[in-house]
């Protein structure tokens, strides 16, 4: 029977995994090399309170998200937000001592921080963790040197300047990843290439079919879901790809519905916009001056 573990501080996840006490109560640099757990993972959802990074620096292992496997990569990077889970399933094969870090934050340590009220622009907290960022050996040395700065300043005595040095260390740290990232989407072009074909083929059928009035328009997440992504890794991907993210794609399509509903068929503005899924008209008429700077009917006359 699987069994939840909520972790919410950085000192219970030191206790949990056998690690000495932390130097700091809000965040944390582990040596994986170093750990003793204190209880089995067997079956386990760990759900934390806290930002945390892993890199996985050893042989490749398997772990699953969700109830999804995926590979944990030498020298792939895997970013969790708070309240995230991750699945340890009893049934992977035993793997050899493992081998990297995992630096972990809590959320207050960046409150009312410049870096707190951007950290939503870092969209890979929320991507899947077959998602993660595989990094080059330089790319590696690159991160890894700016974690252990980071680790310097607050496990030495604290001062007046610590706390925003280890912030501006952080962001740093952030913004090179999603340089690498970029890096990463770049690499990948002819993958890319191919989710775009698989997302407009699957926005076709959807709006083709009678889905769009009895289920509305699709969800950002619900189009993720299908595409078997994370809905901020599919947006990202679109956007880099083609100039516009997944909702843009989907009010893309509808608008094209729209048109052609408005020129080829004399229905009623506010059928049409029920057909089209929207439970209001003057939803459907405000968004479709959005897009084109006219109303429907000034559309279609």
């Amino acid at each position: 029977m699987d069994r939840i573990l909520r972790i919410e501080s950085i000192s219970q996840l030191h206790e949990l995994i056998g690690y000495e006490k932390p130097k700091h109560p809000l965040i944390s640099l582990i040596d994986y090399s170093k750990i003793k757990p204190s209880i089995s993972t067997a079956d386990l959802h760990i759900i934390t309170g806290f930002y945390s990074i892993n890199l996985k620096d050893g042989p490749i292992c398997r772990t699953k998200y969700g109830r999804q496997y995926y590979d944990f990569q030498e020298g792939s990077l895997v970013f969790l937000a708070p309240g995230q889970a991750v699945y340890i399933d009893e049934d992977q094969p035993e793997e050899p001592e493992s081998i990297g870090w995992n630096l972990c934050f809590h959320p207050d340590l960046i409150y009312k921080s410049s870096l707190g009220k951007k950290i939503n622009e870092y969209t890979f907290f929320t991507y899947n963790q077959d998602e993660a960022l595989h990094l080059s050996d330089q790319e590696k040395q690159k991160i890894t040197d700016i974690v252990y700065e980071i680790k310097n300043e607050f496990s030495q005595n604290m001062d007046g300047f610590s706390h925003d040095l280890i912030i501006s260390q952080l962001e740093l740290f952030f913004n090179y990843c999603k340089r690498f990232y970029g890096r990463q989407f770049i690499t990948r072009t002819k993958v890319n290439k191919d989710v775009i074909i698989r997302f407009e083929e699957f926005l076709k059928c959807y709006f083709n079919s009678d889905k769009l009035e009895s289920l509305g328009l699709p969800s950002v997440k619900y189009c993720a879901q299908e595409m078997g992504y994370s809905p901020n890794y599919l947006s990202d991907v679109l956007k880099r790809e083609t100039g516009k993210n997944t909702q843009e794609h989907i009010h893309f399509y509808l608008i094209e519905k729209a048109k052609a509903l408005l020129l080829e068929t004399d229905k009623p503005v506010n059928i049409i916009a029920c057909e089209l899924g929207f439970e209001y008209p003057q939803h459907f008429s405000k968004l479709f001056k959005n897009k084109t700077g006219m109303s429907p009917v000034e559309y279609r006359n």
